[in-house]
Formats: structure tokens, sequence, C-alpha cells
């Protein structure tokens, strides 16, 4: 294996004009930080590692997604441009593409962060950056004699607009020395600063300047830092597994990354890596709830919807399987959209859907029998109760937690089945299959005692209360979860004012935040509820009221004082009808 060696600024004009990125890389990830150690490693003569590249023969430019680096970064979740590379020569890059896509910014282009605090959807939130290097700062100022160069030491710096000079900073924008094409240039450059320089700079400060426009000029356009081996085998097996071993050392390439680079070199009719991302967007922040599925998870839904062995593994990512999921690409699509939008009218979204893996048997039943159940037909409001009922046992038990892959293939086979004779959801046929693996996704006397060590605050604690409302949509509705005696009623002060002892008043405190303290209700109600003592507020109800949220009918529970009794009064309630349910 022989190496070749080149500089920055050769191989930084070769990047966007011969040199890509394959599909099978990863987004660009780096920090400002990282950006500037890479430069600041470059100036004191640090090796950077080797790079890797692969020769793509133009007879096979076709079957590849060939896509740009990033020269204007957004910080964020920004993807790739595909590029057009007709009549070009290409070369990929395998290996180093964080490293050059930083220097391809840090020289050319400019960081988009969003200031603190601020909201993204603020455009004034962000700002553009660019890197400058403080010319006055000698990277051994800082130095006790005899210290190694340990740390950041040059003044590398991005700003959004070009910094003000004073005595103590000279700032030069990085960028700038891609000019100095030639020595004349560059000599031009040095003494155009020279001269404009302050004449009660020392002369250490001038050589300073000197000595650091000279590292810069030397590190782009001198010194061959860029080492690179280029493969030119065309085979896609030996170039996938080069580029395995090859990243295995740093950041680890996750299985999507691997089998989205396998699915976007062999599809035919769309860009694989593309529909991937852009459903994952569309799923995540497009519809009316914000959720959290990430890429692993379309892939993975993708072998359960076509009927594929679900283990999310290579081998199961063969040419044939990836044509059937090419053939149903549209109608998976469709079916996790359906998915998500049922279960977000349910009110379950990125803050408590503790499991994606509990959604895989909710999808396959919808991509099997092709609707929503968002309507208000019988048969629709029947099974998304059914639906609802299996996903809140199945997240609060975590039937799909930890290794999962068993409990999907057995609630597909058990769906499969059940369609074969009725339409409807087969709630209890999941439950008794997946009990009988040892997965629960019921309530019975054994385990419901877990649910009341759900509190205010925890992410199940939505989950646990929906439990008690059948059928509600709480997702359409705006919901708040409310105690019922207010918080603000449960204060210590409060209660040593009311002369209670002290065990009674940690009782009490202990009862404020329990399950049995808490009700859903519509954002209005509860607005209007605030913090009145619940003994007033209530008789503005009416008697459904009370009976949907399992109110204890002894009004002498319903103060502060009786905490502890309403709580265990309301907890028996709860238990009563969840029982009734399952």
């Amino acid at each position: 294996m022989s190496y070749a060696s080149t500089n920055i600024a050769r191989v930084v004009d070769q990047i966007n004009s011969s040199l890509f990125l394959p599909a099978i890389q990863r987004p660009y990830v780096w920090e400002t930080s990282q950006i500037t150690a890479l430069f600041d490693s470059l100036l004191k003569g640090y090796p950077i590692s080797s790079f890797l590249f692969w020769e793509l023969d133009s007879s096979r430019r076709g079957d590849w997604e060939i896509y740009k680096f990033i020269d204007n970064f957004r910080q964020g979740g920004m993807h790739n441009e595909l590029a057009e590379t007709d009549g070009r020569d290409v070369t990929l890059v395998l290996d180093g593409q964080q490293r050059l896509t930083s220097l391809l910014i840090g020289l050319r282009g400019t960081y988009t962060t969003r200031k603190k605090y601020a909201r993204k959807e603020n455009p004034d939130a962000w700002t553009k950056q660019r890197l400058y290097l403080d010319l006055l700062k000698s990277p051994k100022s800082d130095l006790e004699e005899g210290e190694a160069d340990i740390g950041i030491t040059y003044g590398l710096k991005f700003f959004e607009h070009t910094p003000r000079n004073s005595s103590d900073h000279l700032w030069f924008k990085v960028g700038s020395i891609l000019d100095c094409t030639s020595d004349d240039a560059y000599y031009a450059l040095v003494d155009g600063i020279i001269d404009k320089l302050p004449s009660e700079l020392t002369r250490f400060e001038k050589r300073t300047i000197e000595q650091n426009l000279d590292r810069l000029y030397r590190v782009i356009w001198k010194d061959d830092v860029i080492a690179f081996y280029t493969e030119k085998d065309q085979s896609l097996d030996r170039v996938l597994d080069i580029f395995i071993r090859a990243n295995d050392g740093g950041t680890k390439l996750s299985k999507s990354d691997l089998l989205l680079s396998m699915i976007t070199s062999k599809w035919k009719g769309v860009s694989a890596r593309q529909e991937i991302f852009d459903l994952v967007d569309y799923l995540n922040d497009g519809l009316d709830a914000r959720n959290d599925l990430s890429k692993d998870f379309l892939m993975k839904a993708s072998l359960v919807l076509s009927d594929l062995d679900v283990t999310y593994k290579v081998n199961n990512f063969t040419n044939s399987n990836l044509a059937i999921i090419e053939d149903n690409w549209a109608k998976i699509k469709k079916t996790l959209e359906m998915t998500l939008r049922l279960v977000n009218s349910l009110g379950i979204d990125k803050e408590t859907l503790t499991s994606t893996n509990a959604l895989m048997p909710i999808a396959y039943y919808l991509h099997n029998v092709d609707e929503g159940l968002d309507g208000t037909t019988s048969f629709e409001a029947r099974n998304a109760v059914l639906v609802q009922k299996f996903l809140l046992g199945s997240l609060l038990n975590g039937a799909f937690s930890g290794t999962s892959d068993q409990a999907i293939s057995i609630s597909r086979g058990l769906i499969k089945e059940s369609l074969r004779s009725k339409a409807d959801f087969p709630t209890a046929d999941l439950v008794s299959g997946l009990a009988r693996r040892g997965r629960l996704a019921t309530f019975n006397d054994d385990n419901i005692h877990g649910l009341f060590e759900i509190t205010y605050g925890k992410r199940n604690c939505f989950l646990a209360l929906s439990l008690l409302y059948e059928g509600q949509r709480w997702g359409a509705s705006g919901y708040h979860i409310d105690h019922i005696i207010p918080r603000s009623l449960a204060n210590r002060e409060k209660l040593m004012a009311m002369n209670l002892p002290e065990d009674r008043i940690v009782e009490i405190l202990s009862s404020v935040d329990r399950l049995g303290n808490l009700q859903l209700l519509l954002g209005r109600e509860n607005l209007e509820k605030s913090d009145t003592p619940f003994n007033h507020w209530i008789i503005s109800r009416d008697a459904a009221f009370a009976e949907r949220h399992m109110i204890p009918a002894d009004q002498s529970l319903w103060t502060v004082e009786m905490l502890p009794e309403f709580v265990r009064e309301r907890e028996k309630a709860i238990k009563e009808r969840i029982n009734a349910q399952f």
C-alpha cells in the first residue's frame, strides 16, 4: 500500500471539484472548537492522520449517490447536497470527511451557530462565523519555560464580523492566505500588513506577526501535510469493507450508516439516503406533534412491514430483500405516517414514547388493514381504543424494552393470524401471546402496584394517567397534568401554620405528587382551576366530572389536610377501573 501526499491548498481546491462524498458517509458533526483544534495542530506541525480516497471509474458514477462537502455549515442537522458530476473525474472520500470539511469551512466557508437560549425558529438567533487568527498572539507566550505545547495555543477564533484590532490583537481571516498563490503574493501580503502596523509595536511583536503568517502560509501552501491512499478497485463489497475498517477507530459507524449505504448503492428508483432522511425529518418535525425517531427505527420498520426477518443485521439486507423494501417503500412511508398520527392523537410523542419498538405491532396492523384509525366510524373508534390499551400496557410494562426482536416477531405473527378471521386489532391475543414469553403488556394484581410508584414529573406519568381515560384523544385537546389537591397548598410553611404535627406534614408532602392526586385536564380547565382549593372548585363541575376523574365521594377528603386519605381512596378506584379495562 503506497501513500501519496499533497498540501492543503491543493486538496481544498479539489473539494467539490473532483473530491466528493459517497452516501456511506455520515453527516458533518464537528463543533467550532474541533475546527480550531485541527488548525492549531497543523500550525504546530502535528500530524492529522491519513486520508482514504476511492477513485471512481466514470462508468460507475451512476451506481452511487454522490454528495458535496458542506462549506457553509449550519449547526443542528444539516444534510449534504447531491453533487452533479457529469464530465468530472470523481474521487470519493472514504475516510477524512470531518477533517476535510473542517479545512474547507476554516479556509473558504462559514459556520452558523445558534445563540445561547435563542429559539431556532428565530432568524436573528443565528450567527454566521468565519475563522480568524490573532497574529499578535505568540503560541508560546502563555507557556512556562520548558513546558510542552499542550492545548490550543495559537490565537484561533470564529467571529461573525471582522473583529476589531487593538494593541493586543491583530486579527487575520485565515482564508485570506489562499490568495497567496505564489511567494511574491505572500511577501506582498506580509509587507502590506507590516506597513500598516503602529510604530509603537515592539520588535518581538512584529516578529510574532511574521512568524504566525509564515507558519500559516507554509502549512497551507508549502508542507505536504495531507497523506492519502487512493483505492482504485471498483468492487462495492471491497470498498464497503475498507470503509468500515477505516472508520472503526474513530466515531463508530452506526448500523443505519452501513445499511443506508447499501440501500443507497442498490436502489434504482429513488435516492434511498434522501428518502430516509426526509422521512425521519417529516415524522419528527412535520406532524402535529414532535417525535424522536431514528434512521434505525425506519430501517427496522421496513423489515417488519415487508414480512422479512425482523433482526436488524446486515445479512437481512440482501439484494432480494432490498428490492422488496423498495417495491413497498411508498406504502411503508404511508403506514409510518398513519402510525405516528394515531399515536400522537393519543397524546404520546417524543416526551412520552418510552420505546419506539412498541410501535412495530401497531404499524404492522395498520399496514395490513390500510386504515389510519383517525376517523369517527365505529370500526376506527373501537380499534383506536384497542391500540391505545395495548400501547399503554406495553410501554408501562416495558414489553418491548431490551432485546425485543422476539417480541416484535411474535406480535407480527399473532396479528397476521388474527387478520385471517377478523379485522379488529387483536389486543387480547397479543397480551396473552407476549405473556407466554415473559413479556407483560397488561395489568393484574401482581404488577398494578407499580403504577402507584409513578409520580408527577416522571416521563411515564402521562402514560399511567391515560389509562384512566379510555378512548380520549389527548393529542388533539391540549392536556395538562393537574394536581387535584393543589400543590401550592401542600406547602410546609402553610401546613405548619395549621398546627399539624410533623409526621402528618411529612405524610401530606409525600402524597401530593402521587398518581392518586393527579388527573388529566384540558388546558382551559386547568387554567380555570389554578390554585383554587379543590373543595371550592369541584362544586362548579357536574357529577359526570367526578365519576370520570374518580373523585372520592366523601367530601371530607377534599382538603389538603386529608390528602393522604384522599390519595388512598382514589388509588383504590383507579385499581378497580384498570382491572375492569384489562
